[in-house]
């Protein structure tokens, strides 16, 4: 059996060098301490710690397909990382590893009517209020890769 089922672990990456457009799906990316995700809309020298780096639990996105009946993909909920196997909430104020990148948990990511708006859902900023994933500032710098572990 696959090891890496029972590990917190980074299933999908994504990023878009704007606002307001469609997220691009990548392998992997490169990430600068305390200015963000290399490409990204939100990268900057001297990044606010809340627009660094965004994650979402794929659990969440796949329970809110099975409740509607949808099958809207993970990158389409535009965080940069979907995980898989780990309590995104749990972290907030703490240090931990994206494989070779630390980071700190910040803040929750609140589910906005841009999203809802986006998806065409009106059921997005209630489903997601507290599951709508976690707001990191980085702290160290290295590439990210899907199925790179979450260490805490």
């Amino acid at each position: 059996m696959n090891k890496l089922l029972n590990m917190s672990r980074v299933l999908k990456l994504g990023l878009t060098n704007n606002n307001n457009q469609k997220i691009k799906e990548v392998n992997s990316f490169d990430v600068i301490a305390n200015k963000g995700v290399i490409g990204d809309r939100h990268f900057k020298d001297y990044n606010d710690p809340y627009c660094q780096l965004s994650l979402i639990e794929s659990e969440n996105i796949d329970f809110y397909n099975t409740k509607y009946g949808l099958n809207i993909s993970y990158i389409d909920f535009r965080r940069n990382i979907v995980t898989k196997g780990v309590k995104l909430n749990n972290l907030v104020g703490k240090k931990f590893h994206i494989g070779n990148v630390e980071v700190e948990g910040i803040d929750l990511c609140r589910p906005c009517r841009h999203l809802n708006e986006n998806l065409n859902q009106e059921n997005i900023i209630k489903e997601f209020l507290r599951k709508g994933g976690l707001r990191c500032q980085i702290l160290s710098s290295a590439s990210i890769y899907i199925n790179d572990l979450i260490k805490i």
